[in-house]
């Protein structure tokens, strides 16, 4: 018998940050083999969000994982994330899809994960979206992921049969911040700050997000701040 069929494998997509990070640990507390996978797309943190991955593969003990260089993102621009000529906003949350948006940034990492789960025969592909409380972004919506799953299966070997999990699309930040506590994820090696790799901003986007998460769960940060 092949041995990909007797091991259960989850293809995590795993930024560094705090919601992919807890998807990981989810995974691993339901028994599958971690398979990390992080991606440098030209971000502003990408050193940092680096160093944090490879940080929290440590701690989980993955030792099979992919670091992948996309420069197409850096090419396209249309980000802030991407694209130092356009300013992070710090001014709180808007409406509508904000400029940290990378175009389509979800779908691209989920068909190079589906490549990655068909050659070492992982059942499951995990990611970190939230879809309630996000920042906005249409490629964290339930329907679109589910959406993909549906077109890896129709685009790989008949055999192949894969399971898109986004264990946190409908939770909270707080629930996110409690839920990590009680699978004691490390998370003072995640990393959300949009703009700095010393100390977060604390007024970004998602450093709002995590701070109000940690806030409303009754819980300390343990990153540093400016």
């Amino acid at each position: 018998m092949n041995l990909n069929n007797k091991i259960k494998k989850a293809i995590c997509v795993m930024s560094g940050g705090m919601d992919s990070t807890l998807s990981a640990y989810m995974m691993k507390s339901e028994g599958y083999e971690i398979i990390g996978v992080h991606f440098n797309y030209d971000q502003r943190t990408q050193s940092k969000e680096l160093s944090c991955f490879e940080n929290i593969c440590e701690a989980m003990g993955v030792e099979n994982k992919y670091v992948l260089d996309l420069s197409f993102f850096k090419q396209l621009g249309a980000s802030a994330l991407t694209d130092h000529s356009i300013e992070v906003p710090i001014g709180g949350i808007e409406d509508g899809v904000p400029v940290t948006y990378v175009p389509f940034r979800n779908g691209i990492f989920l068909s190079m994960a589906a490549a990655i789960a068909e050659k070492e025969g992982a059942s499951v592909i995990s990611i970190g979206v939230v879809e309630e409380d996000s920042s906005g972004y249409p490629d964290c919506r339930e329907e679109y992921i589910t959406s993909m799953q549906q077109s890896i299966n129709l685009g790989t070997k008949d055999e192949t049969k894969i399971e898109i999990r986004m264990p946190l699309v409908h939770l909270k930040k707080s629930q996110i911040v409690q839920k990590a506590l009680d699978l004691e994820v490390p998370l003072s090696l995640t990393w959300s700050c949009y703009k700095n790799e010393q100390k977060a901003c604390g007024v970004c986007d998602s450093c709002r997000l995590r701070l109000n998460g940690f806030k409303l769960a009754k819980a300390q940060d343990p990153i540093e701040y400016d």
